[in-house]
């Protein structure tokens, strides 16, 4: 497995090898031994997510204050632009984030850790977006912050089609007004 820091210094690329020939490809998609050593923490998932949504639809910025879930990201039809924010009122990276493409035909994967908000906006005709999560879904304590909030800058790619957000996506708060993770 091909690891790749981020300017976010615990959120994570990682890149699985391919073996293919003229009849198809293999990879391993997750290993725990390979995925600890990556990452060099130690997280048992308990819950695995798939969507599928069409191209402009945007989900995010997500997060759980109570049961906060770690997610290992990956798109295994089309391509978004996934995102992930640090969220921790006591990091030095408070605010800041980082994106990258996931797609079908580059393999990557990203870790988001607790502590991270999480979004992404498909960039194909479709994509089939898969989770792996390390609590359960907590609709409770499940937060939101807004995707153009002018305090975060996030730089999302320009398409043909605007953004589809959900009530919920819309109705998101502003990192200034948010709920965050608090030290401990």
């Amino acid at each position: 497995m091909h690891v790749e820091k981020t300017a976010l210094p615990e959120v994570v690329i990682l890149t699985p090898k391919v073996f293919g020939d003229e009849r198809g490809f293999f990879m391993e998609s997750f290993n725990q031994q390979a995925f600890e050593e990556a990452t060099g923490c130690k997280r048992h998932f308990v819950q695995d997510n798939h969507s599928r949504s069409r191209q402009g639809v945007l989900r995010g910025i997500h997060y759980q204050l109570e049961q906060p879930q770690g997610k290992l990201v990956r798109v295994v039809h089309g391509s978004v632009w996934d995102v992930a924010v640090d969220l921790r009122r006591d990091s030095a990276q408070f605010g800041q984030w980082v994106g990258i493409e996931l797609s079908a035909e580059n393999n990557r994967q990203l870790w988001v850790p607790e502590g991270f908000g999480h979004a992404f906006v498909v960039m194909s005709e479709t994509a089939d977006f898969l989770y792996k999560t390390t609590d359960f879904y907590h609709p409770e304590s499940e937060r939101c912050i807004r995707f153009d909030d002018p305090a975060l800058g996030i730089e999302w790619p320009e398409l043909p089609v605007p953004f589809a957000l959900s009530e919920k996506d819309q109705a998101g708060s502003t990192l200034k007004s948010a709920e965050v993770y608090s030290p401990l």
